[in-house]
């Protein structure tokens, strides 16, 4: 018999993120969303269970948990507020370009400092981000929108290039749609000088998988909050003498978004699992990245649609989870650059029987949780 449950090691990280979300963000969304960040309090937290090591290497003080870990931990922030858990991380996926280079050096210089200031913010930038002019060595740039207000380093994926950068940042913050928690800014740089800079095609692809694993995982918590808050209240308010969940046209709608839920987390899993196995995971990172954008695109809406005109009242989350399902999803060049480069990746490595894997492993994973 396969054992498809996390262990006991993870199933604790995972009890202990969300019962800090529970105490430290959930109570909080609102206010954290007003004042464009989190409360020392939160952070202090945070830190304290050491979630913003988890994929740093024991050998710079990290847990060295790996991507399962991490994509557990994203879920069960999220679900209590995405803008809170991106605010949260000092590294967020900036992180994997120096992982994926593995140089220990690289990671003690640039990203284990940052880690002294709660307050601090490592972003990643790609291509499908920004406008960026290289020089040999300065790099201007416009990128229009980042989720924060705060930058201490940034972190450019350029084609098979790592750039990095610490000074030169014009931040102009804008009020944003979503993810308030996190802040939100145009960010311009002027010819900044590039601190450090790399050429690696298989780190910067491992990479991209990884920094696409990050966001899928956290939109994966927003949307499993807005299918369970959508179906809870659907139970609990009643039509024609019967909960309206009762009715089989929103019966079907519930049913329908907590399929996607589960579609999407089996898939966003098996590639985190990949890639801890050391397996290609560029094809299936991004296959799982997709798959959470299309589900957003059910479930943030109709989950708004079931509470009716009180899905846009801030009296219910509901009208946040959309905006910040719809953010999240434009991330990191959004679905279509995703698609390309599962395409490229399939066809480039005669994998070609990938595809057909991840829908019998989505398959097999919703017949697990009964659907």
């Amino acid at each position: 018999m396969f054992d498809f449950s996390p262990g006991d090691d993870l199933e604790l990280i995972v009890a202990t993120t969300r019962e800090l979300a529970a105490r430290e963000l959930a109570p909080a969304l609102r206010r954290n969303e007003s004042a464009r960040g989190v409360a020392a309090q939160a952070r202090q937290a945070y830190a304290a269970v050491g979630l913003d090591r988890i994929e740093l290497p024991d050998v710079v003080g990290g847990a060295g948990l790996g991507a399962v870990a991490r994509v557990l931990v994203n879920e069960e922030l999220a679900a209590a507020d995405a803008g809170a858990a991106l605010a949260l991380d000092p590294l967020g996926p900036a992180l994997y370009p120096l992982l994926e280079l593995r140089d220990v050096e690289m990671l003690r210089a640039f990203a284990v400092p940052l880690l002294g200031d709660r307050e601090a913010r490592a972003l990643l930038v790609t291509d499908g981000d920004a406008r960026l002019e290289i020089g040999d060595t300065t790099i201007s740039a416009l990128v229009p929108w980042l989720p924060a207000d705060r930058v201490d380093l940034l972190v450019v994926l350029h084609g098979d290039q790592l750039l990095l950068v610490r000074e030169g940042f014009a931040l102009e913050p804008l009020r944003g749609a979503g993810l308030h928690a996190a802040g939100a800014s145009e960010l311009r740089l002027d010819g900044a000088p590039i601190a450090a800079r790399r050429a690696d095609a298989a780190g910067a692809a491992r990479a991209r998988a990884r920094a696409r694993l990050y966001m899928a995982s956290l939109l994966l918590g927003v949307l499993r909050q807005a299918a369970d808050f959508s179906r809870e209240y659907a139970l609990g308010r009643e039509a024609f003498g019967r909960p309206i969940a009762h009715h089989q046209a929103l019966a079907f709608l519930i049913a329908d978004m907590r399929t996607a839920v589960v579609g999407a987390r089996v898939l966003l899993h098996e590639a985190a699992w990949r890639l801890d196995q050391g397996l290609d995971a560029r094809a299936a990172a991004a296959a799982a990245f997709v798959e959470a954008i299309e589900a957003s695109r059910l479930v943030g809406p109709n989950a708004v649609q079931i509470l009716g005109g009180h899905g846009f009242m801030q009296d219910h989350p509901v009208e946040k989870y959309m905006r910040d399902a719809r953010l999240l999803g434009l991330t990191l060049g959004g679905v279509d650059a995703a698609r390309d480069d599962a395409a490229g990746a399939l066809a480039g490595s005669g994998d070609v029987q990938l595809s057909h894997f991840a829908s019998r492993t989505k398959d097999d994973g919703l017949r697990r949780h009964g659907l």
